[in-house]
């Protein structure tokens, strides 16, 4: 028969809800941040420290073992705020390694096939779009941070000879909000460099220069102009002394250039209202070629 004797219908089955559009995204995301082997191996490296956390938490709570293993260490281990901290920093920094990596294949290969067009003629709107990016993120780096985390905090609640759980529920607080404090801004880092990266390998190293750049310049700031405000810029070290904040751990930095918790908060705003920007500006239903 030929094309023009067939009559075409509207389609008129079941639609998707709108609100559940967005899954469909982060759902064909997180496959594609899974697809690749080395993203199984980073995972897969992730692990090791935890499996060193749980031996230490065995040997804290089982003191025959402990004096076997440390017999000539006069140092006993303890679990406490410190110990956590050291588990959610170890994690967080494997969480910036693994964001590298998946952020550019979920966003840079749509930009350098032009797919961006195509994906936003369906009805999904540039929210929606970078929403469900944001969900096939946020969902795989939460496999390495909090969720380990807080598995090391209940096996230490079940190890424990002590009441232990009822007088340390902050300490799991603190590094649920630290972690998703973290990955959300790893997040919205990611997505905004890989938007204006189309190659790959490139985009991986500007995440990379992102966090870490900035902390060479506050130190010159700081050498400079003699003051601690330069380190606001400095994200290990201002993330580091909000987990510690949060977690209730002694602080590494002296009295005198302690930063204020406002401040930094405010740094880590600024930085996503900034990405935020270069997102809008650069995630558009169509492209501009000037000859």
């Amino acid at each position: 028969m030929s094309v023009h004797k067939n009559t075409y219908r509207a389609y008129t089955g079941p639609v998707t809800p709108l609100w559940m559009r967005v899954f469909v995204l982060a759902r064909y995301g997180f496959a594609e941040a899974w697809s690749s082997k080395i993203t199984i191996t980073l995972f897969t490296l992730s692990l090791l420290p935890v499996i060193v956390f749980l031996v230490g938490i065995y040997l804290a709570n089982n003191p025959i073992a402990q004096s076997l293993i440390l017999k000539n260490s006069h140092r006993m281990l303890t679990v406490d705020a410190s110990f956590f901290l050291g588990a959610l920093q170890m994690q967080s920094w494997i969480a910036l390694v693994l964001t590298a990596w998946i952020t550019p294949r979920l966003i840079s290969f749509d930009l350098a096939d032009n797919a961006l067009p195509i994906l936003l003629s369906h009805p999904i709107s540039r929210f929606g779009y970078l929403f469900g990016k944001f969900i096939a993120i946020f969902g795989s780096l939460s496999v390495v941070t909090w969720v380990p985390c807080l598995l090391l905090f209940v096996y230490q609640c079940y190890a424990s000879t002590q009441p232990w759980a009822a007088a340390n529920l902050s300490i799991a607080a603190g590094m649920f909000v630290g972690a998703i404090i973290w990955i959300g801004f790893l997040s919205i880092l990611g997505l905004a460099l890989s938007s204006w990266v189309k190659w790959r390998v490139v985009a991986t190293a500007v995440i990379f220069g992102a966090v870490f750049v900035p902390a060479g310049v506050g130190a010159i700031v700081n050498a400079v102009l003699r003051t601690q405000w330069g380190l606001l810029l400095n994200i290990p070290v201002t993330m580091s002394v909000l987990w510690q904040r949060l977690l209730g751990a002694p602080e590494f930095l002296r009295r005198g250039s302690s930063l204020p918790t406002t401040a930094i908060v405010a740094v880590l705003v600024l930085a996503c209202l900034l990405c935020l920007a270069m997102l809008n500006a650069r995630i558009r239903a169509r492209e501009v070629v000037r000859g």
